[in-house]
């Protein structure tokens, strides 16, 4: 069907009105046709980091890479909205590198298909592996923190048990506490929403191909390095669970899984609620009890580590 598709002008509202049309003809004649995956490589359009508002090429993309870059990133959603400012773009974008947006089904299976373009490896930012240029200062910090946080990162692992494969520090973090990526090899979390959607699936290739999770954790957050105090203080601090099983389920949304048991995930955030508005799990105060001027009243540091160790 593809191979009908006629290339228009290059004027740019003309070639819009064209790929609309067609991109989906495009897409499937690079998963299908090897012998013109090339030439339709070069129709192809995204909208980008660098680009957000208006489609580029990949050969557009190319030309605007950085000196060295040798990779094209791009990241996969349900949306466009849902990828632009998701957490594993922080690093990316502080950096100056361009990630382009995929949001069509279609799209994971022809980046697959296509691997790499004008001799750059396509990569996805969702997806473990993902390596950025460092000096070596940044080396040298990056070994000094695998040292300090190793303690940490094994009692996360211990308590998220079987939910992950691994809890490692993380390259492509800036701001977020933590994620959760995917194997090279395997679904992202959007192939899995994908997949979880279609009727007749094959439960068989799903539990194999199934997104088999990798905690990644910020070392620059304050909550990990708090957690890591508190896990260097004390190994055995109720709290430390409870926190850690709250990392993971955000996690899981900030990474655009779903939640595993969203009952249990609502019940904890409703117990931070109560905290921060000094509420007492064992009362019924109406609200004006906890306010006084108008003000919410802080709860005291104890108050909210023996609440925390009630956290399911």
């Amino acid at each position: 069907m593809h191979r009908d598709v006629q290339r228009p002008s290059e004027n740019k509202e003309d070639f819009k009105t064209f790929y609309e049309q067609f991109s989906k003809n495009i897409k499937l004649g690079i998963h299908e046709d090897t012998a013109n995956r090339a030439k339709l490589a070069d129709l192809l359009r995204f909208y980008s980091t660098k680009s957000p508002d208006e489609y580029t090429s990949l050969k557009e993309y190319v030309a605007r890479m950085k000196e060295g870059q040798k990779t094209i990133y791009y990241i996969t959603g349900e949306s466009k909205k849902a990828v632009e400012n998701s957490p594993f773009l922080e690093k990316l974008k502080r950096r100056g590198y361009e990630v382009l947006f995929m949001t069509e089904p279609i799209d994971e299976y022809c980046a697959q298909a296509l691997r790499e373009y004008d001799g750059k490896k396509l990569v996805c930012a969702t997806k473990e592996g993902l390596q950025l240029e460092e000096d070596e200062e940044e080396k040298k910090r990056r070994e000094e923190e695998a040292a300090r946080f190793a303690n940490l990162l094994k009692v996360m692992k211990d308590i998220l048990g079987d939910r992950v494969e691994k809890v490692i520090l993380s390259e492509r973090l800036a701001d977020s506490p933590c994620i959760l990526v995917t194997s090279e090899f395997g679904w992202s979390a959007n192939m899995e929403r994908i997949m979880k959607a279609q009727a007749l699936r094959d439960s068989t290739m799903s539990m194999y191909m199934s997104a088999k999770k990798i905690m990644e954790v910020n070392p620059s957050n304050p909550i990990i390095r708090e957690l890591r105090d508190r896990v260097e203080t004390d190994a055995s601090d109720k709290t430390v669970k409870d926190l850690v099983n709250l990392l993971y389920d955000t996690a899981l949304l900030a990474s655009g899984f779903s939640l595993d048991d969203p009952n249990t995930f609502s019940g904890r955030i409703h117990r931070m609620i109560k905290l921060g508005l000094s509420i007492d799990e064992e009362e019924d105060e109406p609200l004006d009890a906890t306010m006084e001027n108008g003000a919410l009243e802080t709860p005291a540091t104890d108050a909210v580590e023996s609440a925390m160790e009630e956290v399911d």
